[in-house]
C-alpha cells in the first residue's frame, strides 16, 4: 500500500517494510472530520479505502485510496493548513512525524523521493491555478 502512495513510490522496499510496522490503522466513518485546519499535530495519514475532501479557504478536492494527507504535518509542524472530511466509510493508515524522522534519518533516500513527489504535487496546483 505505501509504495502505491505518491510520496513514498521510490521509497526501498526494506525501508517500507519498516515503515509499515510503525503504521496505526485508524477507521472513519461517513461525515467524520478526521484532520481540523489549525489543529497542531504531527502525523498523515495514508488513505486505504475510502473517500475524504480537504477543505481549504481557497476550495476543496477529494481524495481517495492510495493518496497522502496531512503530510505537511511530519514535514514542518505546523497548524494543519485545511478541515479534512470523511466522505465515506473507510480506513487509513497513520504514519507520526517521530517515525517519520526515523526513517529519514536511518535511510536518506527516503527525503529525495519525497521532495520529487511535493514538487511534481507544486507543480501540478499551480497549473491548475494559471
Amino acid at each position: 500500500m505505501l509504495r502505491r502512495a505518491g510520496l513514498f513510490e521510490t521509497t526501498p522496499g526494506r525501508v517500507l517494510a519498516g515503515l509499515a510496522s510503525r503504521l496505526d490503522e485508524v477507521a472513519f466513518s461517513a461525515g467524520e472530520v478526521l484532520i481540523r485546519r489549525g489543529a497542531a499535530e504531527d502525523w498523515m495519514l495514508v488513505l486505504v479505502d475510502g473517500e475524504v475532501e480537504i477543505v481549504r479557504p481557497d476550495g476543496r478536492v477529494r481524495v481517495g485510496p492510495v493518496d497522502t494527507i496531512g503530510e505537511l504535518s511530519v514535514l514542518d509542524p505546523g497548524p494543519r493548513a485545511a478541515d479534512v472530511l470523511a466522505t465515506t466509510d473507510g480506513v487509513a493508515l497513520r504514519l507520526r512525524k517521530e517515525d517519520f524522522d526515523e526513517a529519514l534519518r536511518l535511510h536518506p533516500e527516503v527525503a529525495s523521493g519525497i521532495i520529487t513527489a511535493l514538487a511534481r504535487r507544486l507543480r501540478e496546483t499551480r497549473l491548475r491555478t494559471e
